[in-house]
Formats: C-alpha cells, structure tokens, sequence
C-alpha cells in the first residue's frame, strides 16, 4: 500500500523574527499618548458567574480528576500520572505502534507500512511521517529486531521534541512581559490565569492585561482569575485599542514593582490580516515603552484541533516572532501526536503543556518525560 504523503514534501519554513522599524513604534507610540484614554482599572471585581474555563480556580483545582486519573503518591505525580492523563495519544501512537511491530516479528516494508499509517492517524503529520520512517528503514536494511525497532522509535521521537528545547523561565529584567497568542478556544486565558496562580505561589506580583477588547467574555474571565489569584488587573473595557491598553499597563507596572506582565490578546483568525497587524503593533509598542519586551511571547495551541494547530502555528509565527508554545487539552484527545509535528516543522520549543482542569496541570513541558510516558507500558505496571 503506497501513500500520497511518500512524496518529498517541503517543511513549513522556520520562523523568523520580524524586524520592527523605529519610526513605526514612534508612530503607535505618538498615537496612544495623544489619545485621552479611560483610567487603567486595579479591578476589585464583584462575585459573578464563571464560563466553563473559568470555574477551575487556584482554591479548588487541588487534587482534580477522577479517582483512576488522580495521582497516588510523589512517582505517580511525577510519572504515572502524565502518562495516565495522555493515555489516548500514548495508546492511539505507541501502543498501536508496539503491537504492530511485536506482531511482525520482524522489520519490513510492510511493517513500515502500518506504522506509517498509526502515525498519520495519531496527527504526526505527513512531513514527520516520511522523517520518521525514512529512518526507521535504516532499521530494515540492517535486520533490526523489534526491540531494537521500538527503542529506536523511541529515540527518534526524543530527537524530535527534546531539540532545542528550551524551559520557560523568569529572567532577571523587571516586569517580566509575556504576551499570550492564539485563536479563540484554545485555552489562552486559562493559561494565563493558572500561570499568574503559579507566579502568585512562588511570591510574584502579577499583573494580568485584557487586551482582547472585542470579547467581554475573555474580558470578564480575565477579571475572576485576577481576584482569585491576586493579581493586578488592566483593563479600558471593550471596544479600546489594545496597544494602548498594553502601553498604560506597562506604565503602571513599572511604577508599581510588579514582577510579571501577562498580556491576552484577541484571537480571530477568520479576520487574519487585522488580527496580525494589531499583535504587530502590540509587540511594536510594548517594545518602545520597555526595551526588550515582550520578553516571551507564548502561543496557545489546542491539541484536539490536530493538524489545524499546524495552520495556525504557521500563520503566527510569520506574523511575530513566537518564543514558546503551550499546547493545551492533551488529556482529553489522541491527536497529542501534532506536538511532535509541531516541534518537527518549527524551531520554537514548546515550553508548557495542559493535561487536565487543575492548576498545576499547566506543567512544564519535560521532552524526556514526555516520550517516557508516551512509552510507558501498562502491562509492566
């Protein structure tokens, strides 16, 4: 059985970091200060219903999950349960991979075959399909056992996702700015609230910005994160410019003390072209009133959207210079193979992972851990 993605097929270009022209930010900057903006609100919000992000706060998202998904003890934290909470991907990509090559017994053009279509299935994607497979034919003309083929498997992948990897840290430099990108529904403002929750317990003072003005949803939940966790919350209301709302909330930050900046934004993606020129200005902005910022920009992707997380990381990361990549909702989909897709086709790490409705669910992304928990066997627990 041949399939259409055999053919040699051109990775998605890598990512580079636009210039942004002096005289540009001077221009949005000239035109912020000029405005006669509404006072920056440090919100004390009123009690109010949540949406279904929303409602998985710091105080109660300790120890969440069903009985079987729960971590037992400081190994299950540590390993078990990333395992467990991937369970799909792990069973949908390594385990049907597994059986396949042990029910082969040994490496051949068909055996190849079978695996190619798992992967393509798990959401690898075409490009890293071919990548892998034209490897695992080394494999092949050597006589390679099945063990050998599924250890081999598993350093390819750690090849993959352990590239340049990178963690996301707190630098040195005050406020620390991170701006949030990505389409709607991809878990950003939850993201932000759980980071600002995690910030909050290692002492930081968090700022949180709404600066995605056209939904009062985003707005609105933005605003319960900031009052459960503490943090300063930014906001000019709807319909407000949001290089101006990310501008004054700079200034205030940088009078205040604040440690850490987290910024939302919009995120239309059927309005690209606005959407694109405004994160552009945002970032032109941000950089004019503090050098160097933002420090991070972090997109937001949704695993359960699969190969459409591709498309979308393409677009953004042609339009700004994208430094890490969270990609949420892993617990609950078996296309987490689009992470090793997306660590293939671009040179950005991914820095943070969801794999479930707690706080501390939003994890650093471990690349060793990872493959370990993609590979973990059942049989031997």
């Amino acid at each position: 059985m041949v399939f259409f993605w055999r053919r040699k097929t051109e990775s998605a270009p890598e990512s580079s970091s636009p210039s942004i022209p002096q005289q540009e930010a001077e221009k949005d900057v000239a035109e912020i200060v000029q405005e006669q903006p509404s006072p920056v609100v440090d919100a004390q919000p009123q009690p109010q219903e949540t949406d279904s992000e929303s409602q998985y706060l710091p105080a109660d998202s300790e120890g969440e999950g069903s009985p079987e998904e729960r971590p037992r003890g400081l190994f299950g934290k540590l390993k078990s349960a990333l395992a467990q909470r991937i369970r799909k991907t792990r069973e949908g990509l390594v385990g049907q991979i597994r059986a396949v090559i042990k029910a082969a017994g040994k490496v051949d053009e068909d055996l190849l075959e079978r695996i190619e279509e798992i992967l393509i299935k798990a959401d690898v994607g075409p490009e890293t399909t071919l990548r892998i497979i034209e490897e695992m034919r080394e494999f092949e003309a050597r006589g390679a056992t099945a063990e050998e083929l599924i250890a081999g498997f598993k350093g390819q992948l750690m090849g993959i996702v352990g590239k340049d990897h990178r963690p996301l840290t707190l630098p040195d430099v005050r406020p620390w700015v991170v701006l949030f990108v990505g389409v709607n529904g991809t878990g950003k403002t939850t993201t932000i609230g759980k980071l600002a929750a995690q910030l909050r317990k290692q002492g930081k003072k968090v700022m949180m910005v709404a600066g995605d003005t056209f939904r009062a949803a985003a707005v609105e939940q933005l605003h319960i994160w900031a009052e459960r966790t503490g943090s300063v919350f930014v906001s000019k209301g709807m319909g407000a410019d949001p290089a101006g709302v990310a501008f004054d909330a700079l200034t205030q930050a940088r009078a205040e003390g604040v440690d850490v900046v987290l910024i939302d934004t919009a995120g239309r993606l059927h309005t690209k072209t606005n959407l694109m020129e405004e994160l552009k200005k945002i970032v032109r902005v941000v950089g004019k009133q503090l050098p160097g910022a933002p420090h991070d920009t972090l997109l937001v992707l949704d695993a359960t959207t699969g190969q459409n997380a591709i498309s979308q990381a393409k677009v953004f990361t042609e339009a700004i210079p994208v430094t890490g990549i969270v990609m949420t909702k892993l617990d609950g989909t078996a296309k987490g193979g689009v992470l090793i897709a997306i660590r293939n086709l671009f040179p950005i790490p991914v820095v943070k992972i969801g794999v479930g409705e707690g706080i501390d669910d939003l994890r650093d992304f471990n690349p060793q851990e990872f493959v370990d928990a993609l590979f973990e066997d059942e049989t031997a627990q």
